[in-house]
C-alpha cells in the first residue's frame, strides 16, 4: 500500500530542505538545552545537569563500544554481515500480513504483560481512575449518576458532582474505549489491545511512509518496543487509544489518495477514526485532522479527489462528535460544554491566561514546558545511554523528505506542539505523555538513520559500522540496564493507588456498613471547600496559598453560618492576603498544606496534624473499584453527622492505614458512634465563634 501521487512526492521533497534544517534546529535546541532553567515562566529542569553528565558518558561507552566493533569487524568478518538486515526485511515483507499479525500479537502479550506485573492491572493515575469509573458508568447503560446528597464525603479530582449529576470531566471518547474492558472485568486489557493494533497499523503504514525494507522493518521495531510505547501500552491512559486511532486514520487516508475513483468506505472511515481521536482527546485530534482535511480539500478543489468523498469524510468525523455533544447536553446541559470547562472555568482552556489555581500561563512558559517535553523525550523515549532523539536530528540532517505521508505527520506534530505550547498543564506520566502522539513520526526518523549514513558513505565503510554498533549497543544497554530500572521504579511507585482497599471489609465479612476512609487534613479541607460551591480554581489557588489552619477555621466557620457560593468565596479570599510569606508545611507529612509562619495552631488543627503523622490513605481508588454493599465515604469528622442520618442503621468502621508510610497496608476498625459524637462535640466547643 504506498502512495502513487509523484507530483504530491517531488514537489514535497524539493521544498522539504528548509522545514528539515528548521526541525533539527528547535529539536536539537529545544531537546538540549535547558531553557527552562533561564526562562521566567514557574518551569525549570533541576535534572538537568545530572542527566546530561549521564548523556555525556553514555554516549561516550556506546560510541566508542561501536568504534572498538567496527575496527575488529575488519579482522574478524563474522561481526558484520551488512546483508543481514536487507534478507531479513525482505523475508517479512514477503509475508506481509503475517508478519504484522505475529509481532503485533507478540507485542499484545509484552504489552499485558507490563500491565499487571509493573501496573498491577489497575488504574493508578487520577485521570486513568477517573476515566475508568465513567466507563462503569457507561456499562451501566448511563452518562451520569445521581449525585450525592452531600459530595464533600465522596468528591474527588476530575469528577463533577454538581447540578444533580455525577459524571468524569473528560471527553466520553476515552471511558467508552474502557467499556468493553470493564464488562468483561478486565479494563487493562484495553491499552495492550490498543497498543497491539498500533503496532499492526503503523506496520501496514510503513510501504507509504519509506520505499526501503529495512527503514521500514526497523521503523516499526523502534515503534513497538520503544519503552515509551511498552510503558504507555500497559497502562489505563487514552493516549494509547488515541495513537491507535490515528494510525487507523492514516491507513484509510492512503487508501482515500491512492484510489483512482471513489472509495466511500475508506471516505468515511477516515473521517470517523479521526473524529474518535478528537472524542478523547480533542488537542490531537485537531492536530491530525487539521493538515489531513487541508489536503483532502486541495485535492478536491484540483479536481484529484471526488466531492462525495470529501463529504463522506466530514459525515465520518460528524458521527463521534455528535455522541461527544450527546455527552455533554446530557451531563453539563450545554452541547458545547465539556466537564472540565464546567469543573474548571475557561482558565482550563487553551491560551495564555491564568491557569486553574491562579498562576498566569505565557509564551515563556509555554516555552518551557515545550524545552522539557523534548529534555524528557531524550531519556523517555529509548531509554538509551545517549539522547534518544540523536537519532532523528542524524536522519533529519542527513535525508530528505520521502512521501506525502512525511508532510502530514510533520504538519500534524507542528500542530500537536503549538496546541500544547498553549495549555498550561505539565503532562508527565510514564514520560512525557502529551508528546505520545510523536511515536510514529520519532520512531520513522530514528530508524532513516543507519540507511542515511549508508547511503552517504557506502553499504561496508568504517562510518557505518560505527554507527550501526554504537546504536546497537545503546539498545542493549537500555535493554539491560534502563529498562529494568525503568520497570523497578514504575512497580514500585503510587503504592497508595495499589493497595487492596476493598480487603479489610471481606476478609472481615462486613457488609452493609458505613466505611470512613481516613484521608489527609489537606484533602479533606479540599473536598469541604468544593461542599460550600467554591469553584475548583479559587478551592486551588486558596489551598495553595494559604495556611491551612487558617484556612479550616475559616471554613469550620461557614459551615456553621451554612455559607456557600459567592458569599463564601468573599469570605474566604481574604486569607490570600499574606500568600507571599505562606510556605510548604513542616508539620505535616502531607507536603501540600500550607503554613504561615508564626501562626498560633488552634487544638482542631493540631489534632488534624497528629491525625496525618499517624498515617491516612486515600478515598480516590473505590471509586473504580466494586464496593458491594458497603458505603465508602470520607471521614469528615464532626460533618460525619449528616453521613449518619443519611444511613441510621448501619455500623460505622474506619479504614486507615496500619502505619505513616506511604503505602502501609490498611486495617478496618469498628467506630464508636458515641465516642464520635464527644469527640466532635469537643472540637465545636473549642473552634473559634462565627
Amino acid at each position: 500500500m504506498t502512495l502513487p501521487d509523484s507530483q504530491d512526492r517531488s514537489s514535497f521533497a524539493t521544498s522539504g530542505s528548509w522545514v528539515r534544517v528548521l526541525l533539527v534546529l528547535g529539536i536539537g535546541l529545544l531537546g538540549t538545552l535547558p531553557a527552562a532553567n533561564w526562562l521566567d515562566g514557574g518551569h525549570d529542569a533541576p535534572w538537568f545537569n545530572e542527566i546530561a553528565s549521564e548523556w555525556l558518558s553514555g554516549t561516550a561507552i556506546a560510541v566508542g563500544t561501536g568504534l572498538v566493533l567496527a575496527i575488529l569487524s575488519r579482522r574478524f568478518p563474522y561481526l558484520w554481515n551488512r546483508d543481514l538486515a536487507t534478507r531479513v526485511a525482505q523475508a517479512a515483507e514477503a509475508k506481509r500480513w503475517r508478519t504484522g499479525i505475529v509481532w503485533s500479537a507478540s507485542m499484545f502479550l509484552l504489552y499485558a504483560t507490563i500491565a499487571r506485573t509493573v501496573f498491577d492491572g489497575r488504574p493508578l493515575l487520577i485521570d486513568e481512575l477517573v476515566q475508568v469509573m465513567q466507563a462503569k458508568i457507561f456499562a451501566r447503560g448511563l452518562t451520569s449518576l445521581p449525585a450525592p446528597a452531600h459530595p464533600e464525603f465522596f468528591s474527588i479530582l476530575h469528577v463533577v458532582d454538581f447540578g444533580g449529576r455525577w459524571y468524569a470531566q473528560f471527553p466520553p471518547g476515552g471511558p467508552a474505549m474502557l467499556v468493553p474492558g470493564v464488562m468483561l472485568g478486565a479494563p487493562w486489557l484495553v491499552g495492550p489491545i490498543c497498543g497491539a493494533l498500533s503496532v499492526l497499523s503503523f506496520w501496514l503504514l510503513a510501504p507509504s511512509l519509506d520505499p526501503r525494507p529495512t527503514v521500514r522493518l526497523g521503523a516499526t521495531l523502534v515503534f513497538s518496543c520503544a519503552p515509551f510505547m511498552l510503558f504507555m501500552s500497559g497502562s489505563h491512559m487514552n493516549h494509547v487509544p488515541t495513537l491507535m486511532w490515528s494510525l487507523f486514520a492514516l491507513l484509510a487516508l492512503i487508501r482515500v489518495i491512492g484510489a483512482t475513483s471513489a472509495v466511500p468506505l475508506a471516505s468515511a472511515s477516515l473521517g470517523f477514526c479521526l473524529g474518535m481521536m478528537a472524542a478523547i482527546r480533542p488537542v490531537d485530534g485537531a492536530a491530525l485532522a487539521l493538515p489531513v482535511g487541508g489536503w483532502l480539500l486541495w485535492r478536491t478543489c484540483r479536481g484529484r479527489l471526488p466531492l462525495g468523498d470529501l463529504l463522506l469524510a466530514g459525515t465520518g468525523v460528524a458521527i463521534p462528535l455528535a455522541g461527544v455533544l450527546l455527552f455533554n447536553l446530557r451531563t453539563t446541559g450545554d452541547p458545547f460544554l465539556f466537564g472540565y470547562e464546567l469543573l474548571w472555568g475557561k482558565s482550563h482552556a487553551l491560551g495564555f491566561h491564568s491557569a486553574p489555581w491562579g498562576v498566569a500561563h505565557t509564551p515563556s512558559r509555554g516555552l518551557e514546558l515545550l524545552n522539557l517535553y523534548f529534555l524528557r523525550l531524550q531519556t523517555y523515549f529509548l531509554e538509551t545511554p545517549f539522547p534518544s532523539l540523536l537519532p532523528v536530528l542524524g536522519a533529519l540532517a542527513l535525508g530528505s523528505l520521502r512521501s506525502s505521508l512525511d508532510r502530514v505527520l510533520l504538519w500534524s506534530g507542528g500542530l500537536l506542539l503549538a496546541g500544547y505550547f498553549a495549555y498550561w498543564h505539565d503532562g508527565f506520566y510514564l514520560g512525557p505523555r502529551f508528546m505520545f502522539p510523536l511515536m510514529p513520526l520519532l520512531a520513522l526518523w530514528s530508524a532513516r538513520f543507519p540507511a542515511e549514513v549508508r547511503r552517504r558513505s557506502g553499504p561496508g565503510s568504517m562510518t557505518v559500522r560505527a554507527v550501526t554498533f554504537s546504536l546497537v549497543a545503546g539498545a542493549m544497554i537500555a535493554l539491560c540496564v534502563a529498562v529494568p530500572f525503568r520497570v523497578r521504579q514504575y512497580a514500585g511507585g503510587l503504592t497508595s493507588m495499589r493497595l487492596d482497599y476493598t480487603g479489610p471489609a471481606r476478609r472481615a465479612n462486613v457488609s452493609n456498613a458505613i466505611i470512613l476512609v481516613r484521608e489527609s487534613w489537606g484533602t479533606q479541607l479540599v473536598a469541604r471547600m468544593w461542599a460550600l460551591d467554591v469553584p475548583r480554581s479559587e478551592t486551588e489557588l486558596l489551598y495553595r496559598n494559604v495556611d491551612t489552619c487558617l484556612l479550616e477555621q475559616r471554613v469550620q466557620q461557614l459551615e456553621q453560618q451554612g455559607t456557600r457560593g459567592r458569599t463564601a468565596i468573599a469570605a474566604l479570599v481574604p486569607l490570600l492576603r499574606d500568600s507571599a510569606r505562606v510556605e510548604k508545611t513542616s508539620l505535616s507529612p502531607d507536603r501540600t498544606e500550607r503554613m504561615l509562619p508564626g501562626t498560633h495552631y488552634a487544638p482542631v488543627c493540631v489534632t488534624r496534624i497528629s491525625e496525618d503523622r499517624a498515617g491516612f490513605t486515600l478515598l480516590a481508588p473505590l471509586h473504580a473499584m466494586e464496593l458491594g454493599s458497603n458505603v465508602y465515604a470520607r471521614d469528615l469528622h464532626a460533618r460525619d453527622t449528616l453521613l449518619l442520618k443519611l444511613y441510621p442503621e448501619r455500623a460505622v468502621f474506619l479504614l486507615s492505614p496500619q502505619g505513616n508510610e506511604i503505602g502501609a497496608p490498611l486495617q478496618l476498625q469498628r467506630a464508636s458512634v458515641d465516642s464520635m459524637r464527644q469527640a466532635w462535640m469537643s472540637e465545636r466547643e473549642s473552634a473559634p465563634r462565627p
